[in-house]
């Protein structure tokens, strides 16, 4: 209990004790004057005589009624104390039951007042906890209504192109290799599609550790771009590295940045093909590299833009299926982002859709990290 709370039960006992003193002088005062008015005036036997010369039946009685005074005037005075006691064990017992509306009123301030505070909070906190529960149970859902899909799309493709292939009709050499390569194209979706899933979960439950080593951040960004060369022409895209130092050495996970920063590309190339570039640009400086990749296509609407980073969070569902994807691919970006303490955000408009990374150039694994370098990205 706090000193406060200490401070007025003791204010309200020496009050209680002034009090039933105070009854208590006036009571013996006035009864033995009258006790001594009923003998003088030959009243000996009397009741009011008892208490000229008080015997030890009196004594008690003086005692019990001092007692008396005491206590209901202390109650009278904790009546506020023990209403909202009542108050606060009626709103346990609720919340106890199941009703998580229930809160209480904050009044005073004591320990109870703190009390009321911290059942509020607690049941806040619950109810969180339980949105929380159930959004978890709205995502597996959805992740198995998108797994089934995802998956079964490309399967169904590759399963009937086969029997195609291996069914009674000949079909001519152009044919046949038409048919391989588009089978081809779809495991690999479907590869791409399971090491999507199989990575997002390793990093949103922390079964991945970190291997943090020097890393030129520029000659891993440009080695990518040389890899993505096929889909570029692909897509007939062109694209540019821009960066303000020839060179710049990191300590960070390589095989995590070249995750991150492919997921970042590929989706660039994937909702990009319409502006027919993709710029990636580096900027350093003592504490931090930023690199920002913007691509010139299909401009996200501003209310979407915070969405982004959700798992299995899609812009336009029919531009998806064409592209295919889990929706995973930004998500797993952000947390790799998140596991190197760095920042990520997103602007689009009709000057591009340009995504920005910002990275601690000494990264310290040994640190708790929260994702907020010296600013939003």
């Amino acid at each position: 209990m706090s000193l406060r709370y200490h401070t007025r039960v003791i204010t309200h006992i020496i009050y209680s004790a002034i009090l039933a003193c105070l009854v208590e002088v006036f009571l013996v005062t006035n009864l033995s004057m009258a006790g001594r008015y009923a003998v003088e005036n030959g009243g000996e036997g009397s009741l009011a005589a008892m208490f000229y010369q008080p015997d030890s039946l009196v004594v008690i009685l003086y005692v019990l009624t001092g007692i008396a005074v005491f206590t209901i005037t202390f109650l009278l005075l904790q009546r506020e104390s023990m209403a909202y006691i009542t108050k606060i064990s009626a709103a346990m017992q609720n919340i106890a039951a199941g009703d998580l509306n229930t809160t209480v009123e904050v009044t005073g301030d004591d320990e109870f007042s703190s009390m009321a505070a911290n059942i509020n909070q607690m049941v806040e906190e619950i109810r969180e906890l339980m949105d929380k529960e159930r959004e978890s149970e709205r995502t597996k859902n959805e992740l198995i209504t998108n797994v089934a899909h995802d998956l079964r799309t490309p399967l169904t493709s590759i399963i009937g192109y086969l029997e195609l292939l291996s069914g009674p009709v000949k079909l001519d050499a152009e044919m046949q290799e038409k048919y391989i390569n588009i089978t081809y194209t779809k495991a690999k979706r479907l590869q791409k599609l399971i090491e999507d899933l199989f990575g997002f979960t390793k990093l949103n439950y922390g079964k991945i550790s970190m291997r943090v080593s020097k890393v030129d951040i520029i000659k891993l960004l440009s080695q990518l771009l040389e890899e993505f060369y096929p889909n570029f022409m692909e897509k007939e895209l062109s694209y540019e590295l821009q960066s303000n130092v020839p060179s710049l050495i990191i300590t960070a996970d390589g095989n995590l940045l070249a995750r991150l920063f492919d997921n970042l590309i590929n989706n660039a190339i994937k909702y990009g093909a319409e502006g027919k570039r993709i710029l990636v640009k580096i900027k350093a400086d003592e504490e931090y590299v930023t690199v920002s990749v913007t691509n010139y296509g299909y401009v996200i609407p501003k209310e979407e833009l915070p969405l982004l980073f959700e798992k299995f969070y899609r812009v336009e569902q029919s531009r998806s299926t064409d592209t295919g994807g889990t929706g995973l691919g930004l998500a797993i970006a952000k947390n790799i982002v998140d596991m190197h303490g760095g920042t990520i955000g997103v602007t689009s408009d009709l000057d591009g859709t340009v995504f920005t990374v910002k990275l601690q150039i000494h990264f310290d694994i040994n640190k708790e990290h929260f994702g907020n370098p010296g600013g939003t990205a």
